[in-house]
């Protein structure tokens, strides 16, 4: 990518990632972005933006013999995730995804089973508990997106011994208000409350624009267990 398409491609992402603006604004902000069609060319999988390829790698190791299992994909967006899940095999796959123009883009794809324009623990369509074998967010957790207390709903909806995976921009931990000094205590509160436990923490480059990202897995675990 040249140095332009990459400095434009950092800056809307600023843009929408943003500690200034409401949530209403972010998520209009998404929509144009979008419908411009300029998203897609700004965070270019394989190019610009890898962490939905590090995400669908993770699910594939994960769940290497069961393409069946129910995955939510928090944030979703245009459906990066769904098409990297889809290329693996994986099928039975919603979307959760705040932004209508985002999730209309998803839905022209017909990458998902069910498209649920809501944010994480909102009130415009409940989930139940223990819906799904596993969720997967990624590029949702930043400045002004999925706050901590997020946490607490990826559980809630992951059936004991399913996985909730967490793909985001490493610095995020540090510079984000809301995460830093909170996201990773909290990560590990809820293992010494044993709601979940950590399978994976890894490390990994260029997870968008050169920044590397950090990928969690963690492991639900039954009440008491």
């Amino acid at each position: 990518m040249d140095t332009l398409s990459h400095n434009n491609a950092y800056d809307h992402n600023s843009q929408a990632f943003s500690a200034d603006i409401t949530i209403t604004e972010r998520m209009d902000y998404y929509s144009k972005w979008c419908r411009s069609g300029d998203y897609e060319k700004d965070l270019s999988k394989g190019g610009t933006y890898n962490g939905p390829i590090i995400a669908g790698e993770a699910i594939s190791r994960l769940y290497p013999d069961d393409k069946n299992i129910r995955i939510l994909d928090i944030a979703a967006g245009t459906g990066y995730v769904g098409e990297e899940l889809r290329n693996k095999g994986y099928h039975n796959v919603d979307a959760l995804e705040p932004s209508e123009g985002m999730l209309q883009q998803a839905i022209d794809k017909n990458i998902y089973k069910t498209h649920i324009c809501d944010i994480l623990g909102g009130t415009s369509v409940h989930i139940n508990d223990d819906e799904y074998d596993c969720t997967i967010v990624c590029g949702g957790m930043g400045e002004g997106h999925i706050p901590c207390s997020g946490l607490n709903e990826m559980i809630r909806v992951v059936k004991p011994g399913g996985v909730v995976c967490i793909v985001m921009r490493e610095e995020y931990l540090f510079t984000v208000s809301e995460y830093k000094d909170r996201l990773e205590p909290l990560m590990k509160q809820l293992e010494d409350d044993e709601k979940w436990e950590i399978s994976d923490r890894i490390i990994f480059p260029n997870h968008f624009a050169g920044k590397s990202g950090v990928l969690f897995v963690f492991r639900v675990k039954c009440d008491g267990v």
